[in-house]
């Protein structure tokens, strides 16, 4: 594998393409082989007797590794400046499992409040069934999270920016707290990706992506990844060898596949974010814009410092109820109604009729969703169709 000092050094793009990656490949292929296999045969009990007791690296089962699954780990940890990398089948159970690995019955995590949903259900039914004490803490108010830190507290858990609202937090301050109380941390980096944010160069212990979205980048995998030291990657891969909760060689193949043009598509895709931000910010017919390159948004200068792009993701509030927001969702041309983001295509959602459609408005104004919130995921189309496409959809407002 290449030297992960001389992957950091790299600009993004030479990451993207190259890091990670050996310079000679089986076959001398020009790209990473499939290894489509579940199990790994040995010449003879010496080799398994190396191969356990460590004096030779090589693969046994599936559960285990996969040689195409390993490049991928190397490639992500490489762009993200992390010493290891580790790749599981989806985002959730790359969180699960690093959860479960970190955490154990009488102890204590903080959580801050504008996270994805399914991750706090996860930390708020699931893990309190297993005597796990859970805080949340509001995004972005340092010293409540730092007044919800207890003796037991064993990490702070957060996404930046955070899904839906892009609250983006500060990471030197949050980093500072967690080292103060001797407590890990944990950021959820998917909507920045590892060209727009590298958290792991503010402190953060470890990050995790949702692979299935920008790192992918074309709507055709589920995959998820967690980076950081070697020594607690190391202890999240062996909870996974007895989950199970590993991709497929052929989903880490679409993946690395994905990943060589991650940072151009990302960069069209902050372009194109901005400049649908900038039309609906002065559109008579939009209340609020929830997107870090406005002057507007709460962390605004937060995000010029610590991060060199602003994502993909919109996040906006209609003039309007439910039904008027649904018009406009309904009225859009390009981008299709879908739950996921990150990909080539332009996705648009209206949260309330998506992830928390079983729920009352009373209930979802409770987790902070109203009735006329839109999350607008940007592709790689040309920013003047997309801008155009919003504004003949807001005149049926």
């Amino acid at each position: 594998m290449a030297d992960k000092k001389d992957d950091c050094k790299q600009g993004p793009s030479t990451k993207a393409v190259h890091g990670g990656e050996p310079r000679s490949k089986a076959l001398d292929a020009i790209t990473t082989p499939i290894a489509q296999t579940s199990t790994y045969t040995f010449a003879n009990t010496q080799e398994l007797c190396d191969h356990f007791e460590h004096r030779i690296e090589r693969q046994e089962y599936g559960r285990y590794g996969n040689p195409t699954q390993r490049v991928a780990e190397e490639k992500l940890a490489a762009l993200d400046c992390a010493e290891d990398g580790l790749l599981f089948s989806s985002g959730m159970a790359a969180i699960t499992t690093t959860l479960f690995a970190m955490l154990s019955r009488g102890s204590h995590v903080v959580v801050t409040d504008d996270a994805y949903r399914r991750t706090r259900q996860f930390l708020n039914q699931t893990l309190r069934r297993y005597g796990v004490e859970v805080s949340t803490a509001p995004a972005g108010d340092y010293e409540r999270i730092e007044e919800a830190v207890r003796p037991n507290t064993r990490l702070i858990f957060s996404e930046s920016p955070t899904n839906p609202y892009n609250r983006v937090l500060d990471l030197e301050k949050l980093v500072a707290i967690a080292q103060k109380k001797r407590v890990k941390t944990i950021i959820d980096s998917t909507f920045a990706t590892p060209i727009n944010q590298r958290p792991i160069e503010f402190g953060v212990d470890l990050v995790i992506h949702s692979a299935t979205k920008y790192l992918g980048g074309h709507n055709d995998l589920l995959a998820g990844a967690v980076v950081g030291s070697s020594a607690l990657v190391s202890g999240i891969r062996d909870l996974q060898a007895i989950t199970g909760a590993v991709p497929d060689p052929f989903a880490a193949y679409l993946l690395i596949r994905g990943v060589k043009t991650l940072a151009l598509r990302v960069a069209r895709q902050n372009q194109n974010a901005e400049a649908i931000a900038d039309f609906l910010d002065a559109h008579p017919k939009v209340e609020v814009v929830h997107y870090p390159s406005l002057a507007t948004h709460p962390e605004h200068e937060i995000a010029k410092r610590q991060m060199s792009g602003y994502g993909g993701v919109i996040s906006f509030e209609v003039k309007g109820d439910i039904d008027a927001t649904s018009r406009l969702v309904d009225a859009c041309g390009i981008p299709r109604i879908a739950p996921s983001l990150g990909g080539v295509e332009s996705l648009i959602e209206q949260p309330a009729l998506m992830s928390f459609y079983e729920l009352s408005t009373e209930e979802r104004l409770q987790v902070g969703i109203k009735d006329n919130l839109v999350r607008y995921s940007v592709g790689v189309e040309d920013a003047d169709d997309l801008v155009a496409d919003l504004a003949q959809a807001l005149d049926r407002v």
